[in-house]
């Protein structure tokens, strides 16, 4: 090596040096440079054939200067997280209902104002998602931020605004539902936690984290539905009509293209929030900043239903976005606390 010439392993060392120093073991390494987005080029130009290889000698290499260990925190508790995630549902399913309440009785003069004004709020509520317990800020920069609150105001006003009575409920049910995302992503998250500590690999890790993002999804879309339902059967009760077969009026009042743009809205907001959690806020946010303005375009240009163009821009971003929050779930990395090292403590072996 010439006096020119600089060793990549070493630089590697120096941008990385504290995780290697706080390491417990090469796998702690591993997943630190996976989650810094090393991609096999840069592997390769450190003479390795693979991430784990890079990550032993980058072990062997760093001497070990282990923190301080914090004081242990108390656990989340399910009252505490319920708590967080109820206040989150009134503060997004307030300003929907009052752009719904607008919208329904204002005349089309001031209906305007009054669904950006409401736009406002509901942005303003979605940009300032409460951090989550032993952590130290929600996730994502204040620009980000911004923009995800744009998005999820904009992915709302749609149905709310263009979808009539059934859609205006569906849409307010999606935004009240937002808490109950917040309660699914605040579980992964635990669950995320835990399971550093108890898998003994990766893929051990990976295989216990899989089914949680569907499950969570298929309870999140359940709460949304709930909430939809309760509406509509308000919505029904209220106007005239036989009391007999109430339920199944309800059900009717909205359109199965409004059930499913529902559906799929709930399906792109919870890997959001997954997302914004789990310090990937750009992917986030961007995904949402493409559905919400796709679908008005999809509305007003190219004369599209609300509902289905609700269902094919929130879907066809919820078909991406899912798989990557599914797979980002899968990676030591994402479930970092905030300001607190993750001690893994696995061993390589199988």
């Amino acid at each position: 090596m010439t006096g020119r010439e600089v060793d990549p392993v070493r630089e590697l060392m120096q941008r990385h040096r504290t995780v290697c120093e706080q390491a417990v073991d090469a796998l702690e390494i591993a997943a630190a440079l996976e989650d810094a987005g090393l991609g096999p080029a840069e592997v390769a130009r450190c003479r390795h054939a693979d991430v784990f290889s890079l990550a032993e000698e980058l072990y062997a290499r760093v001497p070990r200067r282990p923190p301080t260990a914090p004081a242990p925190g108390r656990p989340t508790r399910w009252r505490q997280r319920s708590w967080q995630a109820l206040r989150s549902a009134v503060r997004h399913g307030l300003p929907a209902a009052a752009m719904a309440g607008g919208v329904a009785v204002l005349p089309p003069a001031a209906r305007g104002p009054v669904a950006v004004l409401c736009g406002g709020w509901l942005a303003w509520a979605a940009a300032r998602p409460a951090p989550l317990p032993d952590e130290a800020s929600p996730g994502g920069t204040v620009l980000q931020r911004v923009g995800y609150g744009t998005g999820v105001a904009l992915l709302v006003a749609l149905p709310v605004t263009a979808g009539g009575p059934a859609g205006a409920v569906l849409g307010v049910a999606a935004a009240t539902a937002v808490g109950a995302a917040e309660w699914a992503t605040g579980r992964l998250r635990q669950v995320g936690w835990e399971q550093l500590g108890a898998a003994r690999t990766m893929a051990d890790f990976r295989s216990r984290m899989w089914p949680a993002l569907p499950v969570a999804s298929g309870l999140h879309l359940l709460v949304a539905a709930g909430l939809g339902l309760a509406g509509l059967l308000l919505l029904t009760g209220v106007g005239p009509g036989p009391a007999d077969g109430l339920l199944f009026r309800a059900v009717h009042r909205a359109t199965g293209p409004q059930w499913a743009g529902q559906a799929a809205l709930g399906l792109l907001l919870l890997p959001a929030a997954v997302l914004l959690r789990s310090g990937r806020a750009a992917p986030a946010v961007a995904g949402l900043l493409v559905a919400g303005p796709a679908g008005l375009l999809l509305t007003t240009v190219a004369r599209y239903r609300p509902e289905t163009a609700q269902l094919l821009a929130c879907g066809s971003v919820a078909a991406l976005l899912l798989p990557y929050a599914w797979l980002v779930l899968g990676r030591p990395g994402a479930h970092r606390r905030l300001q607190t090292p993750v001690r893994i403590s696995w061993k390589d072996t199988p």
